[in-house]
């Protein structure tokens, strides 16, 4: 699969997703920059985390007019697949092409530690593939996780199969004492109602070398690069 991975002023997660996505999976990775107006024929398009333009007015509000994202929405229009991870998901978000937003944490401070997420969609692709009852160690790194959405937005989510991950603990059971953020329903990442725009706030490119001790993550890549062989 041809990836292209997003570079915003204040990016700094983007390395790691290039590394991810290259050298630990062997897929193409093209290195796209927020004022370009071609995405080069990507297959999948990912905005990764940080603090784009410093998060200035909201987190991800001035992204999501950086020239790259007119292809991104075209992309996403047609069907191409696209990520967002963190920042990634907050600017999904602003632009309109996931639901919900993202507010700060409930304890107002930045949040840096090792999670656990159980997957919940059965059609989205980074999760079909994956155990529905295991625990994904998977890491995050945010002040403005808190997913919210009005109530008949969370349950059309769930009716149309779009959450795709929700905060647990080690053994995969869901409860709100283990709520990282205070995220509705314990909500970690969601889906568009076509499934191929998908955002999420854990980190799973964090989590794919032996050296950094966890290689939870990999599944869920492979989960999503398995489309390309449909």
């Amino acid at each position: 699969m041809k990836c292209g991975v997003v570079t915003f002023p204040g990016s700094n997660c983007n390395h790691d997703m290039i590394y991810a996505l290259g050298t630990i999976l062997g897929q193409k990775v093209i290195d796209l920059w927020h004022k370009d107006h071609d995405t080069q024929n990507c297959d999948l398009i990912v905005l990764p985390g940080g603090f784009s333009y410093g998060d200035y007015l909201r987190s991800g509000a001035i992204a999501r007019f950086s020239p790259i994202m007119n292809e991104v929405l075209n992309h996403a229009k047609k069907g191409g697949l696209v990520l967002g991870i963190c920042n990634g998901f907050q600017i999904l978000c602003e632009a309109g092409l996931l639901p919900g937003a993202l507010l700060h944490n409930n304890t107002q401070k930045f949040i840096c530690k090792n999670t656990y997420l159980r997957a919940v969609s059965k059609s989205v692709g980074i999760t079909k593939d994956l155990n529905k009852q295991k625990a994904y160690k998977i890491p995050i790194a945010h002040g403005e996780g808190r997913y919210y959405a009005d109530d008949k937005t969370i349950l059309s989510l769930f009716e149309k199969d779009q959450v795709l991950f929700q905060y647990c603990n080690e053994n995969a059971e869901i409860s709100e004492d283990i709520n990282p953020n205070g995220s509705i329903k314990n909500i970690a990442g969601v889906s568009n109602q076509n499934k191929n725009v998908m955002g999420m706030m854990p980190h799973p490119e964090r989590a794919v070398d032996e050296l950094l001790g966890n290689i939870d993550g990999i599944e869920l890549f492979e989960s999503l690069l398995s489309l390309s062989k449909v």
